[in-house]
């Protein structure tokens, strides 16, 4: 059966004085079942931060609407829209006086097809049905310990450097993206896109089970909710792009 696409994008500002994150979910002007998801969080003191990531969002947006399916391959577009991103943020930080930076998770989706990147903290997750499938490595302190074995994943979430990076866009060095894609799908799969706002109040199993469990709006602001619940007053900003593929309905038969 055909499958079509349940998607919603979805932010709070948590408990910080400003919204630094954006997230935007945006189709391909010219259709054809191309999209972009992207989530990035920006970081820089006050206004630095959303100007890194309004950035992010501003490049992938353009790089989108010159992306031809036909003749261009998926990550050279994403791969395009790190670097331009990054040259830019870097750029701007010699003209407002600012430290912006942003980590950036993006996923192209195209027909039988997705395509992701992704710099920084913020996450993009699979799931099949309600089982995790696939889930990117932060580029964090805290991920260097759980990869060499130091520390656990449950401790990570609770360690006292669990938010210092080692790349992000903007910065002197020239960040790490890493990328992937998958041909695989079938309806059930789901995507979620987050900042770690979102991420660090969850185990996936249960991420799994919410997307699952509801539709994509539903998912968004039950996640959300308990997001804020679990912070205590102390949350950050929020943001998270989901994209469920779902069969589409079959067509009543007319009567004769």
């Amino acid at each position: 059966m055909p499958i079509i696409i349940d998607a919603c994008v979805a932010q709070h500002q948590g408990d910080r004085k400003e919204q630094q994150d954006r997230v935007a979910l945006v189709p391909h002007p010219k259709g054809g079942g191309v999209a972009l998801a992207v989530v990035a969080d920006g970081m820089g003191g006050h206004t630095g931060g959303v100007l890194a990531a309004q950035q992010v969002i501003h490049t992938a947006r353009n790089n989108l609407e010159q992306f031809s399916a036909r003749s261009e391959l998926p990550r050279t577009m994403l791969e395009s829209s790190f670097n331009e991103a990054h040259m830019l943020i870097k750029a701007s930080r010699f003209m407002n006086e600012k430290d912006p930076h942003s980590t950036a998770v993006m996923l192209l989706l195209q027909p039988g097809k997705v395509t992701w990147a992704h710099c920084g903290d913020s996450r993009l997750y699979r799931f099949r049905g309600d089982r995790p499938f696939f889930q990117t490595t932060d580029h964090s302190y805290v991920e260097q310990l759980v990869a060499k074995g130091k520390i656990t994943p449950e401790q990570a979430l609770v360690h006292p450097n669990r938010n210092i990076l080692i790349t992000s866009l903007g910065g002197n060095e020239v960040p790490t993206v890493e990328y992937g894609e998958a041909d695989d799908l079938q309806a059930g799969d789901s995507f979620l896109l987050c900042s770690d706002g979102l991420w660090a109040y969850f185990c996936d199993t249960e991420l799994g089970g919410v997307l699952a469990a509801y539709s994509a709006r539903e998912a968004s602001e039950l996640l959300i909710s308990r997001a804020r619940t679990r912070a205590q007053g102390e949350g950050d900003n929020v943001s998270l792009a989901i994209l469920k593929l779902v069969e589409a309905p079959a067509e009543k038969k007319k009567a004769a």
